[in-house]
Formats: structure tokens, C-alpha cells, sequence
């Protein structure tokens, strides 16, 4: 359909397809699927060819890739990495409107008979020898080697210029530092690749960012993505990256005449190249081949999106040569992704180790992609809503990049109307432990395009289905300090039914802890009476000796984190005073935004920032909910109290005296210090001053290390006092008083 404002319509399509660039090579958020994206964009090729007039220089059609990245070296390609240009099946509906006009029916692959045609008219021949191998969903990168040895790694960027990720790329085992002295190996040899996750690495590396709290990634590609980008090689380390060569830049001092020939090189020197891989001499063994890779590709363990086309000898490559984007001799052609429709069975939600609730749709089984799907995420509220989806529906259903089940809409209403309610599907309760949901919300997207997601946690402490990740904070060195009791003797503990709360390993007896099988019935690994040990001692100190703020902070109740813990601590001498607040009650009552000193009962509190009306409603209701009221009952049963080490709750009645210089002041720590953040703040603590976490007119001093940033730009502008380590000693020291320093 021809548009009533074309030049319009080309500066709307750009400016879209600009913004999802930006998201998919950038940073790695892609907001549609690739099938929409690909869409837009030969909608405006289709445009700027019908009205080339209103073509823009700086197209999206005419750019390769995105954007070098900050942070990182860039390098300039000496061969320009190009893109290459997509080939797209023909809808079935398309090609029947074309038979009812013409009275004949093209293949659904037209667009690649036409690529070879046009490969024929370029080289004046009828037969082209071409490869034909799967396109890899991954990040392209270069890779050149000088006298053997990896010089430098880079991404492809704008085609022009990328980044330099030496650093990240030698992390990956399946990438050689240094070539074998094979024969015909050329002085400079540029290989050129994908770097990609496996789909069982990608799943386990997820299952693990959800249990640790971490975002999860959409799909393989932009899991790479995101991990290519990451300036710690060590992180990127712990990544599953793999590496497979599929093409050839510069070569120096050295010849090679086909890809034949370069893959040849490739099984020499020890570089896994492309499979499977088919040589076809003709179009009819083209058309084959593309047709037997789509059934093939399956059962590879990556994800691939299509067929990649190229012409064998390098010399009619020269020949046909390039456009301004993408060379003349190879296309990709897409596969369409398999779609099938089925029944949505039942929703059920599983909760995660950080205690977010994910609804799975549990679908009629139904073969799609060479698997058989049953079950597929609907990720949150928001997602069912927006899609219309209910119990009973008939959906659409694909594999994201071939590996992850996805709903992709509804296709026959048949379940209710009613929009999907979390609370009301669940009844209010967690479906593990039956404790309390909390509704979060986060807005995504740009800000023309901002939408609100939807997300549900069970935020109770007792919950079993997260009792490994709360143990991890319950015992850390921030919270209870229990030194011993890592991530695998948390999950063993769990995993043999020895804790159902992290409140339960004050019950579990030495000799049981020291029998702790933490290998398997075959290769068993004790963990020994001395550990065992040194863990009882640990948990005796917690109980006795740690501080109300430290025990609230290893609760892990919702939006309480360490400053906010030490601001509750010091209005409130116990959990016992916590659990009844009358001033986090009127606190609660605020609106956002509202002033806590302009209210009457609160203003003598002088209430920190990181102390509002969300965190005031959350620990109020943690301590009211069933849950809660059992952490109370067992903290009772042990005979654990802890009390507040910073109980000042009206600063401006406390006038100090010995022992307490800084009674009143409030002190935020920023910057590299002499001494851990953590020993300093104790210090502050005990001689009656407060810790806060953000710079407010109400802070006292900024205390700034080395690298302040942006708190201590705050500070300046603020007008809030600038101190060094030396000017605080002073403060602290023995007969001093903060005023007369």
C-alpha cells in the first residue's frame, strides 16, 4: 500500500528501525522479534526504491551493524566487515494472491532463484559453484593473527571500525592464541566468525542468574552480546562463549584461492569452521540444499535463523563485487520461524530462588522445531495481559532462536474475558509456601515508548523454594558474618532436607553439619567435624552478639538493604518494636514525595532517605504476614533478641557525652578509604553518629576517599561538608565534640 506522505513515512520507518538498532546491537534489549524487525526494515528498502528522491545518505539501509562501544578500544577493519543482504521466504498467502493474478505459483524461495540469476548474469555462466552452511545467531567478530599468533580480536561495529576485545576473546577455549606451523599458513590471516552461547549452556547460565537475583537474558544472541560488552574478563569468563569460523579478511604473505581452500586451512590449524556444509554447482542443488538445512539445523546446538549462500572462488567474488553494504557474491537466506497453534491447558507458576513468580502456560503437546512442546513462558502479568491470554485459548507458539518456547499471540478465544490477576489466580498466596506476593513494577522501553511491567515476588522468609538464596544472605559476612556456609553447603543442606528456612540451621545439631555429604552417594565429600565446628561457634556469636541492624539485614525483607537496616535499628530497640511501629505506621501513610519533616509526629525522627513509605509498608507487612509472625515465634524459641547498637531515634535530644561525640550527625562514606567501608561506619555508629547511604540536605558530613564520584558532586552542590580520613579522626577523638571541630 502506497503511504499519502512517502517522504513521511521513510523519516518514520528510519527513525524506528534507528531505535531498535540502537537497542539490538547496543545494548543487547531488542524490543521486537527479528521477523518484525526484518519486516520494517524492507518495508522502508521498498519505500526508498519506489521514491528514491526522499532516500536519506545516512539510511539504515545503507549502515552496517551498530555502534563502536565506550569503554573499549577501536580498531579500523583493514578489509571492511560487512553486513550481507537477507533473502526471505514468500508467505503462503502471498504467493496464492500471486497464482489468482497470474495464473502461475512461484516457489516460496523465489527471492534466492532471483539471487542466482542475478550470480549468473554478473559472471556471464550458468553453473556457480557455491557453499551453502547455517547462519549462525550470534556476534560477528574478527580475529587476525600475525606470524601465528592472535594479534588482536575485535566486533564487527559499523563494518567500519569495532571494538578491541582481546581480553574477552582469549577466554574462550574454542579460540587458539597461537596457530600450529602447518604449511600454508599466511603471515597475516584475518578469521572472521560468530561468537554465540550453546542452548545448554545459555539455559543453565540463565536458571542461574534467577536464582542469584540477576536479570535473565531474552536469547542466546543478546546473551553474547551483552557478554562481549562486559569490561571484566573475568566475568566473561564465566560465560559459555564458543567461537565457529565461517569467513576470510586480509591475507598477507600468503594464498588462498577459494573457501574450499580456507576451509581446508581452517581443519589445519585446529579452528572449528562452519557445519554442516554443502557444496551445490547449480540451482536445483542450491534450492536442495537450503530446503534440507532448514530439517538439518534442528538438531545443531545452537541457534540458526537461516541458510548462508556463497560463491566458492575468491577471483568471481572480486568480480561481482560490492555495494556499499554488503557484498554481491553471498546472501542469507531466512527461515521463517516454525509456528504451531495449540491449546493453553492450565497457567501454573513456579517460583524462583529470589522468589520471583514466573507463569507457565501448559500447553496441549504439539512438534515444534523438531521438539516437542508442553510447556512455554509467559514471563509476567503484564505480558499475559497485553497478549489477551486465558485459559482455554488457542495460541500461537514458536521457538525463540529455535531453543526457547514462546507464546507468540492468540489465535481462537475460547477462555474468559476477565484480564489475568497474579493475586487472583493464586489466591493471594505463594504457591510453594502460601506467603505473602508483592506487585513491583518497572517501566521499559524508551521514553516515547515507555511501557510498565509487571512483575510478583513471595517475599517470605520461610518460602522453601528460596531458602538456598536467603541462606546466602542470611550468613554473609554484611549480615550474620556465619563464615563456612557457602552456596553449596546452602544447596546441600537444602537439597538433603536438613532446612526448610534459614532460621533452621540454629536448630541443626554439630554432628549432623560435620556428616554433611556435599559430593554424591558415589564420590561422597564430608564436610567435616571442624567445619562443622567453626559454624556453631559462628551462629552462638550471631545469636548472642550481632545487632539488630545486621539481623534485619540478613531477613532479606523487601526493600530493606544495609543503610536502611541501620536507620530502622536506630529508631527501634528490637524486631519486638519493629513488628508494632506506630512511626512506621504514619510513615506508610505518606505520599510520594511528601516531606517526613513537615509532619508533626515524624520531624523529631529526623528519618533518613533510604527510610520512606515504601520500605515503612514493607517491613510492616512482613512482620504482620503469617511468615513474618513466625520468624518471631522461632527467633522467641531460641532465645534470639537483638537489640539496636545505634538507638537514637530523636538526634536533636541526644546532646551527646562521652563515648558519643558524634550524636546528631549524620555521615555518608564515599570514595577508596584506609580502612573497609564497612569498619569505618562501625566506628561512626558507636560514637552515636548515623550512616547514610545518599547525600540529602540533612547529611552532616560527605567522608570522601580517593574516586568520590558522584555523591561527593552532590555534596559540593549541596553545601554539605567535605572531609578527609584525617579531619574525621579528629572528630572521633577521645574529648572532642563535632561542633567545636
Amino acid at each position: 500500500m502506497t503511504p499519502d506522505d512517502p517522504q513521511a513515512e521513510i523519516a518514520r520507518l528510519s527513525a524506528e528501525i534507528e531505535h531498535h538498532n540502537r537497542l539490538y546491537y547496543d545494548q543487547a534489549e531488542p524490543e521486537i522479534s527479528e521477523a518484525e524487525y526484518d519486516a520494517l526494515y524492507r518495508r522502508l528498502e521498498a519505500l526508498e526504491a519506489e521514491y528514491p528522491l526522499f532516500a536519506n545518505p545516512n539510511s539504515p539501509t545503507r549502515r552496517v551493524g551498530g555502534t563502536p562501544s565506550e569503554g573499549f578500544e577501536q580498531i579500523r577493519h583493514p578489509v571492511p566487515m560487512l553486513s550481507i543482504d537477507d533473502l526471505f521466504e514468500i508467505p503462503e498467502e502471498e504467493l496464492d494472491k500471486i497464482e489468482a493474478k497470474t495464473g502461475t505459483r512461484p516457489p516460496k524461495e523465489q527471492e534466492l532463484v532471483d539471487f542466482y540469476r542475478r550470480l549468473q548474469r554478473g559472471l556471464g555462466v550458468e553453473e556457480i559453484p557455491v557453499t551453502i552452511e547455517p547462519k549462525i545467531d550470534g556476534v560477528a567478530v574478527s580475529l587476525v593473527y600475525r606470524g601465528g599468533k592472535l594479534e588482536y580480536a575485535a566486533t564487527r561495529g559499523d563494518g567500519t571500525t569495532g571494538d578491541v576485545i582481546t581480553a574477552n576473546v582469549r577466554t574462550i577455549r574454542s579460540i587458539p592464541m597461537t596457530l600450529p606451523a602447518v604449511e600454508g599458513v599466511p603471515a597475516t590471516l584475518e578469521v572472521r566468525g560468530e561468537i554465540f552461547m550453546p542452548g545448554e549452556g545459555f539455559a543453565k547460565m540463565n536458571e542461574e542468574r534467577d536464582e542469584a537475583g540477576l536479570p535473565t537474558f531474552a536469547n542466546p544472541r543478546n546473551a553474547t552480546a551483552g557478554t562481549l560488552k562486559l569490561l571484566d574478563p573475568r566475568e566473561v569468563a564465566a560465560r559459555p562463549l564458543d567461537f565457529i569460523a565461517h569467513g576470510l579478511g586480509l591475507v598477507e604473505g600468503g594464498e588462498i584461492g577459494s573457501i574450499t581452500d580456507f576451509h581446508a586451512l581452517l581443519d589445519r590449524v585446529g579452528i572449528r569452521k562452519n557445519e554442516p556444509l554443502t557444496i551445490a554447482r547449480n540451482l536445483g542443488e542450491v534450492l536442495d540444499a537450503v530446503r534440507r538445512l532448514d530439517v538439518e539445523r534442528h538438531d545443531l546446538p545452537y541457534g540458526t535463523d537461516g541458510a548462508v549462500i556463497k560463491v566458492i572462488d575468491r577471483d568471481a567474488q572480486q568480480q561481482l563485487g560490492y555495494t556499499s553494504r554488503a557484498p554481491r557474491w553471498a546472501a542469507a537466506y531466512k527461515y521463517p520461524p516454525e509456528q504451531k497453534e495449540t491449546e493453553l491447558l492450565a497457567i501454573t507458576v513456579q517460583v524462583g530462588r529470589t522468589g520471583k513468580l514466573t507463569p507457565v502456560a501448559e500447553l496441549a503437546p504439539v512438534l515444534v522445531s523438531g521438539t516437542t512442546v508442553r510447556r512455554a513462558t509467559l514471563h509476567n502479568e503484564s505480558f499475559i495481559q497485553e497478549k489477551g491470554i486465558a485459559i482455554g485459548d488457542v495460541v500461537l507458539i514458536q521457538k525463540a532462536g529455535e531453543i526457547i518456547p514462546e507464546v507468540i499471540k492468540v489465535t481462537a478465544k475460547r477462555g474468559p474475558e476477565v484480564p489475568f490477576s497474579m493475586h487472583a489466580h493464586l489466591g493471594g498466596g505463594c504457591p510453594v509456601c502460601s506467603g505473602p506476593i508483592e506487585r513491583r513494577e518497572t517501566v521499559s522501553g524508551s521514553k516515547a515508548e515507555a511501557r510498565t511491567i509487571v512483575t510478583h515476588f513471595c517475599v517470605s522468609f520461610e518460602c522453601p523454594a528460596q531458602v538456598a538464596s536467603r541462606m546466602r544472605q542470611f550468613v554473609s559476612r554484611k549480615a550474620l558474618d556465619i563464615e563456612g556456609i557457602g552456596s553449596t553447603v546452602a544447596e546441600k543442606l537444602v537439597e538433603r532436607g536438613l532446612i526448610r528456612s534459614p532460621l533452621d540451621l540454629f536448630a541443626i545439631s554439630e554432628d549432623t553439619l560435620a556428616t554433611l555429604n556435599l559430593g554424591t552417594e558415589e564420590a561422597p565429600r564430608i564436610f567435616g567435624e571442624k567445619n562443622a565446628a567453626k559454624i556453631v561457634q559462628a551462629r552462638e556469636r550471631a545469636a548472642k552478639e550481632m545487632p539488630l541492624a545486621r539481623w534485619l539485614f540478613a531477613m532479606g525483607i523487601s526493600q530493606v538493604g544495609e543503610s536502611a537496616a541501620r536507620e530502622l535499628a536506630r529508631l527501634h530497640r528490637n524486631f519486638g518494636e519493629l513488628a508494632t511501629s506506630p512511626l512506621l505506621a504514619e510513615l506508610r501513610t505518606l505520599k510520594t514525595g511528601e516531606s517526613k519533616e513537615k509532619n508533626a509526629l515524624l520531624a523529631p525522627y529526623e528519618i533518613a532517605s533510604e527510610v520512606g513509605p515504601i520500605v515503612a509498608a514493607s517491613v510492616l507487612d512482613f512482620f504482620q504476614s503469617a511468615a513474618g509472625t513466625a520468624v518471631l515465634a522461632r527467633l522467641a524459641e531460641f532465645g534470639i533478641d537483638p537489640q539496636s547498637e545505634n538507638y537514637s531515634p530523636k538526634p536533636a535530644e541526644d546532646t551527646g557525652g562521652p563515648g558519643k561525640p558524634l550524636a546528631g550527625k549524620t555521615f555518608v562514606i564515599t570514595g577508596t578509604l584506609s580502612a573497609p567501608r564497612d569498619d569505618i561506619a562501625a566506628r561512626i555508629l558507636a560514637s552515636g553518629g548515623k550512616v547514610s547511604g545518599s547525600v540529602s540536605k540533612n547529611t552532616s558530613y560527605l567522608l570522601a576517599g580517593e574516586g568520590g564520584g558522584s555523591k561527593l558532586d552532590k555534596a559540593l552542590a549541596l553545601g554539605v561538608a567535605v572531609i578527609a580520613e584525617a579531619e574525621l579522626e579528629a572528630l572521633l577523638a577521645p574529648g572532642s565534640a563535632a561542633e567545636e571541630a
